[in-house]
């Protein structure tokens, strides 16, 4: 008999990122209130691979995502996005999402959204089998989704 899925919460701070009067804003993604880029880090670490944690949320004022909550919902509007079938959840830490990115599937069905198949393109021998995946109720994440949505949208 299939077993449920562990349901996690979703959020997405939206914060400043950069030093300087101007700073860009960062797109953070928290999972039961610790940062996708802590899960990560630790899973990382745990597992021995070079440069563990070296991420950022995504820095919005340095990726073309084109509609978030299209983005976010896993139908990017950038070719290169949607033809790989993932998305970033991640940048690096230097502010760059191509430089370093943490990408997974984004799977939706009636009531789920799930992300699984995380990958780190430029170290496609680390396994991230046993990260994730992360299950969410379908409306707790639209509506996630739409509270990052107004957020950056704002001035």
């Amino acid at each position: 008999m299939p077993t449920s899925p562990l349901m996690r919460k979703v959020r997405f701070d939206v914060r400043p990122w950069g030093d300087g009067p101007d700073p860009a804003r960062e797109l953070l993604p928290y999972i039961d209130n610790v940062s996708l880029v802590d899960l990560v880090s630790g899973f990382e670490h745990a597992a021995g691979y070079d440069v563990p944690g070296a991420y950022a949320g995504i820095v919005l004022d340095h990726f073309n995502f084109g509609d978030l909550a299209a983005y976010l919902t896993g139908q990017p509007e950038s070719a290169y996005w949607a033809k790989r079938g993932v998305i970033a959840l991640l940048g690096c830490d230097c502010g760059e999402v191509g430089c370093w990115p943490l990408e997974a599937r984004v799977l939706i069905d009636d009531d789920l959204v799930t992300w699984r198949g995380f990958a780190q393109p430029h170290r496609p021998k680390h396994d991230y089998g046993s990260f994730g995946p992360f299950t969410f109720q379908r409306n707790q994440y639209e509506r996630a989704v739409r509270e990052a949505a107004a957020l950056t949208s704002s001035p």
